[in-house]
């Protein structure tokens, strides 16, 4: 968990979440987590935390370079000392050249290779990443993927055998009661949106694969009285959207607030009348998942990924046609019963996935693992 910072997005989700997810599916595991001392405070008080035996490096995010000579070259040897059976890196890269133990690396999804300039705009960091995550496929004993659509993308596109890839659905946690959240008022006030607005919300990178541009084009079409809100950090691609909102006559229907705190975005869920995903291409779709969890309908995408995990909870879209996409937004708006049907099934829904389903399909990898670098079956204990 080298990688681990304050605003790591869904894959720093997954990794907050995985060591508790192993530990509710197995307590006697042992755990061992290696975090930069950039690493969110918040982790070592998580309710699991006395659990695990934290390591921290004296590395930061902000030197890369001894950043990744630490984590390919540095974990490895500090992993065999401590005696553990499985060195598991759940960030796409990591050392799978690891003598003695077994290696696990998490690859969630190729979008950094299928919309590489859309990813990262320098063609460097696109050969650097082909490089290594074909190094870690080739020689890790298990890849782990979070879907049925990533893991046949995978075998497809990289070759990898499908016998060697396990399939570890991410989990949610649903609101504790009394969990600190903003009023509605508050989050209003913040966004600068009225009483009398409804609210449509996604939770995604602002990158154009996300393919919000959909969303702010049906925000034009729908009426003054509907407020589009796209959190996150800022990226380039935010300016396109800004602009094509400007030219749309609907600027002052979209929100970009940048990076909220759980508390905002907690209270941002509560006000929204829908949760729209419209992506191209996803790994998992966690979003929508964390929208269901707190009854919020959703709508979203055909692609394999989302229709994966959303099943029948969510109305679903051809992301590419636009009137498909405004028509959705549109009755999730104003059909509140079929709202009140998908918010309903979207709480069973997510009661589907939790983390220690998480932990037990990875726990299961682990032993595959074990047994390919020992040439046993997968019974063995792991720790």
């Amino acid at each position: 968990m080298l990688f681990l910072g304050e605003r790591a997005g869904g894959v720093g989700r997954y990794a907050t979440e995985l060591a508790g997810a192993l530990l509710a599916a197995e307590p006697e595991t042992q755990v061992h987590a290696f975090i930069s001392r950039d690493a969110p405070a918040q982790l070592r008080r998580s309710p699991w935390a006395h659990s695990v035996r934290w390591v921290t490096l004296p590395v930061g995010l902000h030197r890369l370079p001894l950043h990744v000579a630490m984590q390919f070259a540095g974990l490895p040897p500090l992993a065999l000392a401590r005696g553990l059976d499985v060195l598991h890196s759940p960030a796409n890269t990591g050392p799978v050249l690891t003598p003695g133990l077994a290696s696990v690396v998490t690859l969630h999804d190729l979008i950094w290779l299928h919309h590489a300039a859309e990813w990262e705009a320098s063609t460097r960091a696109h050969t650097t990443m082909r490089l290594l995550v074909g190094h870690c496929v080739r020689h890790a004993d298990r890849v782990l993927s979070d879907s049925r659509a990533s893991a046949e993308d995978i075998e497809q596109t990289l070759g990898v055998a499908r016998g060697r890839i396990g399939v570890a659905p991410l989990g949610v946690t649903p609101p504790r009661p009394g969990q600190p959240r903003a009023s509605e008022a508050e989050v209003r006030a913040h966004l600068g949106i009225a009483a009398d607005k409804r609210v449509v919300l996604c939770v995604a990178q602002k990158r154009p694969y996300k393919n919000l541009g959909a969303l702010v084009r049906a925000a034009a079409e729908l009426g003054d009285d509907v407020v589009l809100v796209l959190p996150g950090s800022p990226t380039p691609h935010e300016q396109e959207l800004r602009g094509l909102a400007t030219q749309l006559g609907a600027a002052d229907r979209v929100r970009f607030p940048d990076w909220l705190s759980d508390e905002q975005l907690e209270g941002l869920y509560g006000l929204a009348s829908a949760f729209v995903l419209p992506s191209l291409i996803e790994g998992f779709g966690l979003p929508v998942l964390e929208a269901m969890a707190r009854g919020v309908p959703v709508a979203c995408s055909n692609i394999a990924a989302l229709d994966e995990v959303a099943g029948e909870a969510a109305l679903q879209f051809e992301p590419r046609r636009q009137e498909e996409v405004t028509a959705a937004v549109r009755r999730l708006l104003d059909d509140r019963g079929l709202a009140a049907r998908l918010a309903a099934r979207g709480y069973a829904r997510a009661a589907e996935f939790s983390w220690k389903r998480t932990g037990k399909a990875t726990l299961a990898g682990y032993r595959s693992a074990i047994a390919r670098r020992r040439g046993s079956s997968p019974s063995a204990q792991v720790s």
